[in-house]
């Protein structure tokens, strides 16, 4: 091979390596950070004993949820009893249990290993690590923050998490329960209207249109209907009644609402439920059709507006048939030709 052949090859291969080293370069800065030891990984869970909590789906608002002391409880040589309560979006009783399975899970979280990212704007919304579809996630006890994380898109490492204090890290965490934080605001709320031991109910009362439905239990149910005895009455349907209401749950709720707009000033039906020896009286009017088939529904001594599905309110404004057995068609086919048979004469 001649020299000038062999300086343009020189040239030619060196061009090739500087191409290579400026893709393993661009390479590298994609992949960002070097691996970080486990020693580094950061702390994403949360003690127990968390008193502030704020969770934000996404574009979806925030969640803020707090613990108070209890009014409803008596306080102990350890203090007062505390709950929690939600204060935003809107102030209200939180449902316990739904914030203690989230305190479990956070407490239960931890970074398993990094993931090489760069993180841009492009990659934040593919990840589902932007404002718009990220889970934000923050804690606080005794007034300071304790975790502060957004948490994105699940995937075969595990859900990819970014804590505050490293924004431009990734990490896999394992034991996240994504539905525990993605709740609608209303289902952190207390729903419960009643709760009671259908066996103890001795009195039951039903006014809507069609009348005054009224059941007392003695040696078994007894009904009437505006104070005549009830035909056909079918206790199994009473029974099924107060199997519904004795662990009533609302569906929704009616914030701002009032009663005009919700037909409660004027109800479309009221139930009472007594129950023996004094031990607990509930109540619930049910007003106009709210979402789809729920109706509008308020407590006797809560102003809180719920809905309750349609399974639940028709108990309430349905005819007086809903706890009739059905007419026997062969008595009824009888008393028509009766009837004719008269006529004739």
């Amino acid at each position: 091979m001649s020299r000038e052949k062999l300086i343009i090859f020189g040239v030619v291969l060196l061009g090739l390596l500087g191409v290579l080293v400026y893709k393993q370069a661009k390479r590298d800065e994609s992949l960002g950070a070097p691996m970080a030891s486990a020693k580094d990984y950061p702390t994403i869970s949360a003690s127990e004993d968390i008193d502030k909590l704020s969770i934000t789906n996404g574009d979806k608002g925030e969640v803020l949820l707090e613990k108070v002391p209890d009014p409803k409880a008596e306080a102990t040589d350890a203090g007062p009893a505390m709950t929690w309560v939600l204060t935003k979006p809107v102030s209200a009783a939180a449902n316990q249990q739904a914030v203690k399975d989230v305190i479990t899970n956070l407490h239960d979280l931890k970074v398993d290993s990094p993931v090489s990212i760069k993180l841009d704007d492009e990659v934040r919304k593919q990840k589902q690590l932007d404002p718009a579809h990220a889970v934000h996630v923050v804690a606080w006890k005794a007034g300071s923050k304790v975790v502060d994380e957004l948490f994105g898109k699940s995937g075969p490492a595990g859900e990819l998490v970014v804590v505050a204090d490293k924004p431009d890290q990734v990490w896999a965490a394992k034991g996240y329960s994504s539905y525990l934080y993605t709740k609608e605001p209303k289902d952190f709320r207390f729903k419960e209207l009643f709760r009671f031991d259908d066996a103890n109910a001795s009195q039951v009362t039903i006014t809507n249109s069609h009348g005054v439905l009224s059941f007392t239990k003695g040696d078994k149910w007894v009904a009437t209907l505006d104070k005549k005895p009830l035909p056909r009455f079918d206790e199994e349907k009473l029974k099924d009644m107060l199997r519904t209401y004795k662990v009533l749950n609302a569906e929704d709720f009616g914030d701002g609402k009032t009663l005009a707009e919700t037909g409660l000033d004027k109800p479309d039906g009221v139930l009472t439920i007594q129950l023996k020896d004094n031990a607990g009286k509930y109540e619930v009017a049910l007003g106009k059709v709210a979402t789809g088939t729920n109706h509008w529904a308020k407590r006797s001594d809560d102003d809180t507006i719920y809905q309750l599905t349609n399974y639940v309110s028709e108990w309430v404004v349905s005819e007086p048939s809903k706890y009739q057995a059905a007419a026997d068609a062969g008595a009824g086919d009888a008393g028509a030709r009766k009837a004719e048979t008269a006529k004739k004469k």
